[in-house]
């Protein structure tokens, strides 16, 4: 059993930066690959990012946020962080974090098992 929770969301304007974290309880945290979606009013959830298990050698991104969002993790920290740069108000949705019984990453919401609550982020214009 894991347990997810993401902090770091709030309010930023368009431009702006924000890195949310997601803490996991479990011992095993660094055999799990890990995931990033995001679900704006009225949208189904989307892929934002994902990393992959162990030495984490694997990333991918959604085409939107390639090259603006990194996504990373410290297995000693049972921490995965996604950096957001030159955020738009597209990027405005709740951001959730999400754990993959696999060192292998999905970017499929069902090929996820665990997930947190989730943060919202909000960019203004």
């Amino acid at each position: 059993q894991v347990q997810l929770v993401e902090s770091g969301g709030g309010l930023v304007q368009a431009g702006g930066s924000l890195r949310l974290s997601c803490a996991a309880s479990g011992r095993t945290f660094g055999s799990y690959a890990m995931g990033w979606f995001r679900q704006a009013p009225g949208k189904e959830r989307e892929f934002v990012a994902a990393i992959g298990g162990r030495t984490a050698g694997s990333t991918y991104y959604a085409v939107s946020v390639k090259g603006r969002f990194i996504i990373s993790r410290s297995n000693a920290k049972n921490t995965v962080y996604l950096q957001m740069n030159s955020l738009t108000p597209e990027d405005t949705a709740v951001y959730y974090c999400a754990a993959r019984s696999s060192v292998g990453v999905s970017t499929i919401a069902n090929g996820y098992v665990y997930w947190g609550p989730g943060t919202q982020v909000t960019v203004s214009s």
